[in-house]
């Protein structure tokens, strides 16, 4: 068995508290945070668990063999430094730190001692999102073309990140794990309609060395909640809309391509149109979380990478540390950082 504690008990902790005390293979050994009063209803919750505020005493117990870190961004990389400074494993809640220099840390530090980092890119583990993966890599949407995803609700304001941190980065995790190519550059706008408070409406745009562009629609003011994704290729398109209660992805065997009469005048080029059909394939059932909680266990005990591991985790915080610089400088073009 596995013996993990989960770090803060906030808004998400709950819910790994609940998936861990089920994991096949996990045991929930403890719970942490600075609450008293989240402490409280943690134990009437589930009499007979260990919670405590203190973590230093909790990684020093030797009772704990890795830690669910569930706690605002800015705590993220001491919190998970300390633990595998004490030999525990991570799993870590996105994005992995605030800086990309955090996250560096953190993904060599897990190297060198040789303990499981992963990152909670909970979609990554959703049959919605392993299907778009699997359609990609067979090829069947053809060459990529573009990524568009407009995630939108009111609320909830975050008092540590701005809307980027907040809703981009479960897009630009689903983004790394099913398309398998990174942006080189990106360009962000937006603004603080609340004084004092971060940006809570802005525009992503990522270029890639490929023709793929992807583009984010992020808003904390939105009066609805939207939750939609279109990716499109040369042959097909997909739509992956994550509120749809029954078929969140249908493809589509619709596009656009040039024909050209004559090589010698581009004004006789012309567009055909290709209207398919529509097809909602069929998804697997149950919880991306459980998946993902399983999947934590099995790369301890069975020594394997995750899918979504500290270099996943890498890659998003380059990409939002570069859309934060673009934003300074009113969406002007940011290079991202090289690496894994």
């Amino acid at each position: 068995m596995v013996n993990i504690a989960v770090i803060g008990c906030g808004y998400w902790g709950p819910n790994l508290i609940r998936n861990f005390s089920s994991t096949p293979g996990a045991h929930l050994a403890a719970v942490c945070d600075l609450n008293a009063d989240r402490l409280r209803k943690v134990s009437e919750q589930n009499p007979g668990l260990h919670t405590t505020a203190d973590y230093a005493a909790l990684l020093a117990s030797g009772k704990v063999d890795a830690v669910a870190i569930a706690t605002p961004v800015s705590s993220h990389f001491p919190l998970a430094k300390q633990a595998l400074e004490a030999g525990k494993h991570v799993l870590v809640e996105k994005p992995m730190t605030a800086t990309v220099a955090e996250a560096e840390e953190l993904v060599a530090l897990a190297a060198k001692k040789g303990l499981v980092l992963m990152v909670d890119h909970t979609f990554a583990y959703t049959s919605a999102v392993r299907k778009i993966k699997e359609l990609v890599d067979t090829g069947e949407l053809g060459q990529l073309l573009y990524y568009d995803s407009v995630r939108i609700n009111l609320g909830l304001f975050q008092h540590d990140v701005n809307v980027l941190w907040d809703l981009a980065v479960h897009d630009l995790a689903i983004m790394d794990f099913a398309l398998g190519q990174q942006p080189v550059a990106v360009s962000a706008t937006g603004l603080a309609h609340l004084q004092g408070q971060h940006e809570d409406v802005a525009f992503l745009t990522c270029f890639f060395e490929s023709s793929l562009i992807a583009h984010f629609h992020l808003n904390w003011l939105s009066p609805l909640k939207v939750r939609r994704t279109i990716i499109g290729g040369e042959k097909k398109s997909v739509v992956y809309d994550d509120i749809e209660p029954s078929e969140k992805l249908k493809i589509y065997d619709r596009g656009a391509s040039v024909n050209e009469q004559s090589l010698e005048s581009m004004r006789r080029t012309l567009v055909d149109y290709r209207m398919g059909d529509m097809w909602a394939p069929h998804l697997g059932q149950g919880e991306a979380l459980r998946a993902e909680s399983t999947h934590f266990v099995e790369c301890i005990t069975q020594k394997k990478t995750p899918v979504t591991d500290g270099r996943a985790g890498l890659r998003v915080v380059r990409i939002l540390e570069a859309a934060n610089e673009s934003l300074k400088l009113r969406g002007a073009p940011v290079k991202i950082k090289a690496g894994a």
